[in-house]
């Protein structure tokens, strides 16, 4: 599942990243995260490096930056 994030600045997409991982905790103990990867980015990154390009994050793991096509975890 794969948010997109616009309409606000770098502080904004990071409140709402750490508020999609707060909402998913609930998500992680029932494994829905472990069968389907949460992932949210902010719309200017991914026009600058395209939606290939490891800007999503995780909401399992706000603080990494991962491929939307890559390994889940390392």
């Amino acid at each position: 599942m794969l948010f997109v994030l616009d309409g606000t600045g770098p502080a904004g997409i990071d409140t709402r990243i750490r508020a999609l991982h707060a909402a998913a905790r609930g998500l992680a103990l029932s494994g829905f995260l472990h069968d389907v990867p949460v992932l949210a980015a902010p719309l200017v990154d991914l026009l600058r490096d395209g939606p290939s390009a490891p800007v999503w994050r995780p909401v399992d793991a706000p603080d990494r930056r991962v491929s939307w096509s890559g390994p889940r975890h390392p």
